[in-house]
């Protein structure tokens, strides 16, 4: 295979062009809008019995810091209109209904948006058959708790943590230091956000791959939703200004293109890291060494088993084919004795004639 930048770009191209990337793009954004409200009940209305353990503060600050990140990803339409009034009732009723019947029926609605991306990705890395389908269902709804469970923890953290680390210095660095992490929240936020892809692309395939295969994916996927981003930021503000608007449609319209983006960001950086495993295959580890050399034993003795086996009916079909016994010369019955021919007349070996027998002589003549 001829290998290059372009043999890359050109493979990760077609193959996300036969695999309905677009559609596949379309259904990620289906689910991740129609999961966001019950995605948002779980991980809110879990963060209201933090608030019981380190105060209300805590769920201010996550309210804020939520709205904040979503206004450099979003349009201000959709914030106001779709996310802000989602989070603030979540955050004022999610804590009574955690314990209801609906909050587990929103963990199954909420893991559909990753449960697509879980489909996408696995079609993506060539694995979409690999892993039966209804365990890929409740892998999906695992996955999603795992992360959810993360996210309960790891958002308090990224909430106060800017404004709760420069305290932990002598009072002389603590300017500097805050001045250090506003600079770089931001970026710290994107690696993230790069490592919390690489390690989905890992979990998300059943044969797994190293986890600095999926680096390049992510970095891809990163780099493809912050331009789609803010062209679409421009597109909508263009639109905007010239007057044309689809009315009350216009905000959901924007979140639905907003999503489309970050399924189709995500699934091309599954994309990329299969086109990049099939021109340069990663060496396997020592897990899969390990494998590889069972199953080749496993092979081995099943071919000697297989080789044994034909062998032994190859003998005990000479065993039943026995040699014929050759017959004795005295068994054997005579052949018949040609009769001479009367009227041949038989010469001994001396070559003289025999005396004719009494009855063919001549009678003598009498006088």
């Amino acid at each position: 295979m001829r290998r290059g930048p372009l043999r890359l770009i050109a493979r990760t191209l077609d193959k996300a062009w036969w695999d309905n990337i677009f559609s596949e793009s379309a259904a990620a954004a289906f689910w991740q809008t129609l999961s966001m409200p019950p995605l948002l009940l779980g991980l809110l209305g879990s963060l209201g019995f933090l608030g019981d353990w380190f105060g209300p503060s805590v769920v201010d600050a996550v309210h804020d810091k939520i709205l904040a990140f979503s206004r450099t990803v979003f349009t201000q339409n959709v914030v106001d209109q779709i996310i802000g009034p989602t989070v603030a009732d979540i955050l004022t009723k999610g804590k009574g209904e955690i314990v209801s019947v609906g909050f587990l029926l929103s963990l199954w609605a909420g893991s559909s948006a990753l449960a697509s991306l879980v489909d996408s990705i696995t079609m993506a890395y060539n694995q979409y058959l690999v892993r039966n389908s209804v365990w890929q269902r409740i892998f999906a709804l695992l996955l999603y708790l795992v992360c959810l469970v993360l996210a309960v923890f790891g958002l308090p953290v990224i909430a106060l943590g800017p404004d709760w680390l420069p305290t932990v210095f002598p009072r002389d660095y603590q300017d500097d230091i805050a001045w250090l992490i506003q600079i770089f929240y931001y970026p710290a936020t994107a690696l993230g956000l790069v490592v919390a892809l690489a390690t989905l692309y890992k979990v998300a395939v059943p044969r797994k791959l190293p986890w600095h295969r999926g680096l390049p994916g992510a970095l891809l996927a990163m780099l493809l939703f912050l331009c789609s981003s803010i062209g679409l930021r421009l597109y909508i503000t263009w639109v905007t200004g010239t007057g044309y608007t689809y009315g009350a449609l216009a905000t959901p319209i924007a979140f639905l293109l907003f999503a489309f983006f970050i399924g189709l960001a995500i699934i091309m950086g599954a994309q990329f890291n299969n086109a990049i495993q099939e021109m340069y295959p990663a060496k396997m580890t020592r897990r899969e060494r390990r494998r590889w050399r069972r199953l080749e034993m496993r092979r081995l003795e099943q071919r000697m088993h297989t080789e044994e086996g034909y062998r032994a009916w190859r003998n005990g079909q000479a065993e039943d084919i026995a040699p014929e016994e050759p017959v004795a010369p005295e068994a054997q019955a005579p052949a018949p004795r040609e009769e001479p021919d009367d009227d041949a007349a038989e010469l001994p070996r001396n070559g003289v004639p025999l005396p004719e027998p009494p009855h063919k002589q001549t009678e003598p003549r009498g006088g």
